[in-house]
């Protein structure tokens, strides 16, 4: 028997292909050739929502010890992944960043494009994913260091405006891959794709107990559902930290006489007074 897949079809592939097959059946029901859609007969496939991967700030810190920054390669790969982790840019929005597109002196990255690169030599620009995703987002002090750090270790290698760039080309998406293959194997941390840098950044916050409406700005949704939608699930112990917060919060001090004079009426009557009140 013939196995055309080695590994099961994930639900959301298996859904992908459903909705296709339902589109080509129900035009060809609209011309003729059939009477009814069998995918129809068969019922939709249960939609499973993927829980999202990431790193913890001390699996970060164990990777990170990895790298030796004085090796000018080995400076770009842990700069490139220091600023996925503290920015939760989404890779295109990364190696599309050009160094004019950072204020230092503001201290803000601004990020109104993204790279489709096609190999070294054929690449373009285009709009962000979203409306919103055209943002400016402040930086923090340690990575405004490290950036100005590698300003200057990049000038003395290369000539280019792209910010993550080691050659004076753009960063392809896979070398990214090859840099968290190899450093995670090294710190004894799990392996996560690119995009669970930015992930990574998210629960950070959340973690710090970060508004989720500073989240969205930071990560660029479009609106607040599709924050909550992907990591509400990294919420639940804040609501024990809520009620810690609550506990003790407000003062309790009650009246020492009867100040509301409440009389009795037809729901209290026949009780005793101090009932009644």
């Amino acid at each position: 028997m013939l196995h055309v897949f080695e590994q099961p079809l994930s639900k959301s592939y298996t859904r992908l292909v459903q909705c296709m097959l339902s589109r080509v059946f129900q035009r060809a029901i609209v011309l003729g050739f059939m009477n009814e859609n069998p995918t129809k007969t068969v019922g939709n496939v249960k939609k499973v929502k993927n829980q999202v991967d990431f790193w913890t700030k001390e699996e970060f810190e164990a990777v990170i010890k990895t790298f030796y920054i004085e090796d000018f390669y080995q400076h770009f790969c842990f700069f490139t992944l220091w600023f996925l982790f503290m920015t939760g840019m989404r890779i295109g929005e990364a190696t599309a960043l050009q160094w004019d597109d950072i204020d230092f002196e503001e201290g803000t990255v601004r990020i109104n494009k993204t790279l489709w690169l096609r190999s070294y030599t054929n690449y373009s620009f285009s709009t962000p994913k979203t409306k919103a995703s055209n943002r400016t987002i402040p930086l923090d002090a340690k990575t405004l260091e490290l950036l100005s750090n590698w300003k200057k270790a990049q000038a003395l290698e290369c000539k280019t405006d792209f910010v993550l760039s080691f050659n004076g080309v753009p960063t392809r998406r896979d070398l990214v891959m090859r840099i968290i293959k190899r450093h995670a194997a090294l710190a004894g941390v799990h392996r996560i794709r690119v995009h669970a840098l930015r992930h990574s950044h998210a629960s950070l916050l959340i973690s710090l107990g970060e508004n989720p409406l500073v989240i969205k700005e930071r990560l660029g949704h479009e609106d607040i559902q599709t924050t909550l939608g992907t990591y509400g699930h990294l919420y639940p112990n804040m609501n024990f930290e809520a009620a810690k917060r609550l506990n003790g919060l407000v003062e309790i001090s009650t009246a020492k006489s009867d100040v509301a004079q409440v009389q009795n009426n037809g729901v209290t009557a026949g009780l005793a007074p101090e009932v009644a009140r």
